[in-house]
């Protein structure tokens, strides 16, 4: 046997090797950082890079296998790998941002970096989940860590309410999404996806038990992707959380909430769909509109960003509602597209900031062309990719959402999602308008003293516009996750229970 090739082995564990190394990189981390002083914590963060690092090699080698393990309770296919993947992308780029930042700030470099990745470990649990119990588990380890990242800067009055906030609405929700998930097990006899999917069968599909847990998940998933009206919790916690780690929420939190949501939703539930298309359309509307309007009239570039991260969740739910694998496929490509587009965004912020307090304004983005013409370019070019300017990847997103809908018949949501991207516009350059033809604001510093987050922005913008200009293989490749997952390709015709 190969010793490098993953797919010849065939233990039970193979679709947790990668969990298995994000969990122990976390432990170390943590253990190695008891002694070391706050702003000695860079080593920590290029450990934890390092663990990232492996756990990406090890999903790489189980792209391609269809299965199930540990009894049904996780699902091996190319959705799950698809998702883990962006997910350690995303946790990498946010310690990028975090190297110089966290010592800067006095953060406790051994907790914040364990969290980063105890919070990595739970949205990869959540996208290979294979029953409503496993998607619990991932999504409550996820949002423990996450209560206690947003609120780490433990002398800032905004981040003590960031932290306070997000831990009682979260909590709240996943009264919710638990409630949702007795009532499913209740009317079904199973928590295991494959089952529930085999056991919604026609008289099972008015079942009143199993349409109020759907309502029941519903709720508690449009908490965590912060859809209208359950999204109250958003502004405040992205500004008053360390900047990397509103990055992370905006992007890591989105990715694995809306992997379980798809999967649940999408995948499993699609023979009642028509019990919750039209739920999701309504969502989607108030999401869209809610979040540009408001954004419109923002001062604080964190905040902006937050009621922009809403907007968004409104356009993937604009996918969610069309149904079906093209729009699956889609949605897939929207997050791939948004997760680079948005932590660019906010690295930029990260650049800008100063103990926390100075950079957070759109005001202090003035004349920032004059003073740092890259920093400049690349806040413009992720901008007009969140606008959805062409050829960026952000167009190739709504693109595709959009296409899916209408071929679902959804125009009247498609039209209203259009008029939201005008308005969308509006605020985004409005940033532009004040870097390059207003004068004032500040200055950015050295950035050559911060290589890693040069490097985070540098990356974050080649793939912002790859993604845009090649969009055809990560569309290929979000269409065989989804496809995956759906049972197109025969998920289930092997097993890697030893």
């Amino acid at each position: 046997m190969n010793p490098f090739n993953l797919a010849a082995i065939n233990f039970a564990w193979l679709p947790i090797l990668p969990l298995i190394t994000v969990g122990i990189g976390a432990i170390v981390v943590l253990l190695a950082g008891v002694r070391l002083d706050d702003e000695e914590s860079e080593g920590l963060g290029w450990l934890s890079l390092a663990a990232l690092a492996v756990a990406f090699v090890l999903t790489l080698g189980i792209v391609g296998q269809t299965g199930v393990a540990f009894a049904g309770a996780l699902a091996v296919d190319s959705f799950s790998a698809f998702f883990e993947l962006v997910i350690l992308i995303a946790a990498a780029f946010t310690i990028l941002m975090s190297l110089d930042y966290a010592g800067e700030n006095h953060l406790a470099g051994a907790e914040y970096y364990s969290l980063v990745l105890f919070s990595a470990l739970g949205m990869m649990l959540m996208a290979s989940a294979g029953d409503l119990i496993v998607i619990f588990l991932g999504l409550e380890t996820m949002s423990i860590a996450v209560y206690v990242l947003a609120g780490l800067r433990r002398r800032d009055p905004r981040s003590n309410e960031a932290a306070i906030k997000y831990f009682l609405l979260g909590a709240f929700s996943t009264g919710f999404l638990l409630y949702g998930i007795a009532l499913i097990y209740g009317a079904t006899g199973t928590i295991k996806f494959e089952a529930i999917r085999a056991a919604l069968t026609q008289p099972m599909m008015s079942n009143p038990m199993l349409l109020l847990g759907l309502a029941m998940l519903l709720v508690g998933f449009a908490f965590k992707v912060a859809a209208v009206p359950f999204h109250m919790w958003t502004p405040d916690v992205y500004e008053g959380a360390p900047t990397p780690i509103t990055g992370f929420m905006a992007v890591g939190v989105k990715l694995g909430a809306f992997a379980g949501f798809v999967r649940i939703f999408l995948v499993n539930f699609g023979p009642v769909s028509m019990h919750w298309s039209q739920a999701l359309w309504v969502l989607a509307v108030l999401t869209m509109t809610a979040g540009n309007v408001i954004a419109v009239v923002q001062t604080n570039i964190k905040r902006m960003l937050a009621y922009s991260a809403i907007a968004h969740a409104g356009y993937i739910l604009v996918g969610m509602t069309a149904a079906g694998p093209e729009a699956g496929s889609a949605v897939l490509y929207y997050l791939l597209a948004y997760a680079f587009t948005n932590l660019g965004a906010f690295a930029i912020v990260v650049a800008l900031e100063r103990r926390g307090s100075v950079g957070d304004l759109i005001a202090d983005y003035r004349g920032l062309s004059s003073r740092s013409p890259a920093l400049a370019g690349a806040m413009a070019l992720f901008l007009l990719s969140l606008t959805g300017i062409p050829p960026l990847a952000g167009f190739m997103g709504k693109f595709y959402i959009f296409a899916a809908a209408l071929h679902q018949g959804y125009t009247g949501l498609v039209v209203i999602a259009v008029l939201n991207s005008v308005v969308a516009a509006y605020y985004y350059i409005s940033v532009i308008v004040a870097m390059y033809m207003e004068e004032g604001g500040i200055d950015t510093g050295r950035l050559a003293r911060k290589p890693a987050l040069v490097a985070a922005i540098g990356l974050a913008a080649i793939a912002t516009v790859l993604i845009g200009i090649y969009p055809a293989p990560y569309m290929s490749a979000a269409a065989n996750a989804f496809n995956s997952a759906s049972g197109e390709q025969a998920m289930r015709a092997a097993s890697l229970n030893p």
